[in-house]
């Protein structure tokens, strides 16, 4: 419940440095993304579940392809300045085998995410969070429920490759992106 009620009460965020401390395996780069070697990578747990246009999705239907985990609310001013360029990589890199999925998390209702999304030209599923449920599935560490917008990238195997825990454009999100792509 306090987990719940601290989500709900934090503000979105531009950036932070460590995600909640522990034993993730993500080395901290000096331009706010973080990786983790191949052998030293968490598995990502299950996200699947609602989307916002009340649909279901689960990532685990993606294995074998990267993707990329954006997680957003319509409320956030720095995921309205990153969602053109999500918008834009996830066509450019849909037929490349990597596959966008949003977390909306924090909105009371769907209406304002599916608006938001439309307006963005966002056409990938996002599952819908509004507790940050989803969010506290993550080995601690990995995410820090205060930081909206967060990304990661899973590897072809399930694996947590990236994350960076601010928003992105699309120079830093293809600098995320392609190593992990590139990987056989």
């Amino acid at each position: 419940m306090a987990a719940v009620a601290a989500l709900t009460m934090s503000a979105c965020g531009k950036g932070g440095t460590s995600g909640g401390g522990g034993h993730t395996g993500f080395v901290t780069g000096d331009n706010g993304i973080d990786t983790a070697p191949v052998g030293q990578r968490a598995t990502a747990p299950d996200l699947s579940g609602k989307t916002i246009d009340g649909k279901t999705a689960d990532v685990a239907d993606y294995k074998g392809k990267v993707i990329v985990v954006n997680v957003w609310g319509s409320w956030c001013g720095p995921c309205r300045e990153e969602a053109k360029y999500f918008s834009k990589v996830s066509k450019e890199y849909q037929d490349k085998g990597v596959q966008f999925v949003g977390i909306n998390t924090r909105d009371t209702s769907t209406t304002p995410a599916v608006a938001f999304e439309k307006d963005n030209g966002i056409t990938y599923p996002s599952l819908y969070d509004p507790t940050g449920k989803l969010m506290l599935r993550f080995k601690k560490g990995t995410l820090n429920p205060q930081l909206i917008p967060s990304t990661l990238i899973i590897d072809r195997h399930g694996k947590i490759a990236a994350r960076a825990l601010q928003p992105l454009d699309d120079t830093a999100l293809l600098k995320m992106l392609k190593p992990v792509l590139a990987e056989k």
